[in-house]
């Protein structure tokens, strides 16, 4: 059975979570574990989170700018790693429709969160693709084919 690319995104969601505490592959075989998923799905949704990685300075700074009323180091771990995925998808990942990926930033706040958290995040990624209007506008990121599949909903 295929894997669902909201399954899929919850692997990815905490793989960055536990960026923050410093990855190993005991988180990889943790989540495995816990979500019931394979090794290779959790390598892919690894190549995704590395290009997160890599792309974290910024996506940080996307996220201070518009969380304007909130400073960055009181968001807490988890909303703060929503925000992280919700911002690489609205400006990276070119398969993801942006109304999905807020859409799905949501239900992940809903699942890992707070209910009230939600609007939270959806008022940020909001902002965060109003003003920055298209993709067009930012840098692509190579991925894997496999990755980026997994992640179209």
């Amino acid at each position: 059975m295929a894997l669902s690319p909201q399954k899929f995104r919850e692997v990815l969601f905490l793989l960055v979570y536990c960026h923050d505490f410093g990855s190993s592959d005991e988180v990889m075989e943790e989540v495995m574990k816990t979500l019931s998923v394979t090794k290779k799905t959790v390598r892919e949704a690894n190549l995704i989170q590395v290009q997160i990685a890599e792309h974290l300075h910024r996506i940080d700074a996307v996220i201070k700018a518009h969380a304007k009323a909130y400073e960055f180091d009181r968001i807490p771990g988890v909303e703060r790693s929503v925000l992280r995925l919700g911002v690489y998808e609205l400006l990276y990942a070119r398969t993801v429709p942006p109304k999905v990926a807020i859409a799905e930033a949501i239900r992940l706040t809903r699942k890992f969160a707070t209910p009230e958290s939600a609007g939270f995040i959806n008022a940020i990624l909001d902002s965060v693709w109003s003003q920055n209007g298209s993709r067009e506008h930012s840098e692509p990121v190579q991925r894997e084919q496999t990755a980026e599949h997994a992640l179209h909903v």
